[in-house]
């Protein structure tokens, strides 16, 4: 087994897909090599790939308001640019290489194949992709949690169980039964 797909084989995106599949991705990818301070990818640019970190570290950087926010540091094994394959959607993020990287690119269009190639494989990384989307937005939430001063829900005196039904209805809100 090959140094990338041993690579692919602990990122979890390709986690349960067969080896012969993980080959045929490997046949269509690229490996690129990043300098450092040089960008990977750019907030709003058009994403027809995603790629795995072979070696190295990099920043993930979102824009506002003309200044750059740290959102995460991913080094060996993590993945990036798949939020772009996995929604249609342009970059949301940028990327800067904090040390000379190593990337394995996995193009779109490579996952396009294998869609009619096998198509339970292709759904089985689609669902893998939403995983870790999803996980991302777990951390995500926990970290805005923390860091927002979010005020206690109070149920009001006359309650021993805050989420029954009467609770949760206020003006305006729609009732939970119709």
């Amino acid at each position: 087994m090959s140094q990338h797909a041993r690579l692919l084989r602990e990122v979890p995106i390709f986690g349960a897909i067969r080896e012969d599949i993980i080959d045929f991705l490997l046949q269509k990818g690229r490996e690129h090599q990043v300098r450092q301070g040089d960008w990977v990818l750019r907030e709003g640019d058009a994403g027809g790939s995603m790629f795995v970190i072979d070696h190295g570290e990099v920043a993930v950087l979102k824009s506002h308001e003309g200044r750059q926010y740290l959102l995460n540091t991913l080094r060996d094994g993590d993945c990036i640019g798949e939020m772009a394959l996995f929604d249609l959607m342009p970059r949301s993020a940028s990327v800067l290489a904090l040390s000379r990287v190593t990337l394995l690119e996995i193009d779109g269009s490579a996952l396009h194949e294998l869609y009619k190639r096998d198509i339970e494989q292709f759904a089985l990384i689609q669902m893998n992709m939403g995983r870790e989307v999803t996980r991302r937005l777990r951390e995500c939430e926990a970290h805005i949690f923390r860091k927002l001063d979010y005020p206690e829900f109070d149920p009001g005196p006359d309650s021993s169980d805050p989420l029954t039904e009467t609770n949760l209805e206020w003006p305006g809100r729609l009732p939970l039964h119709p």
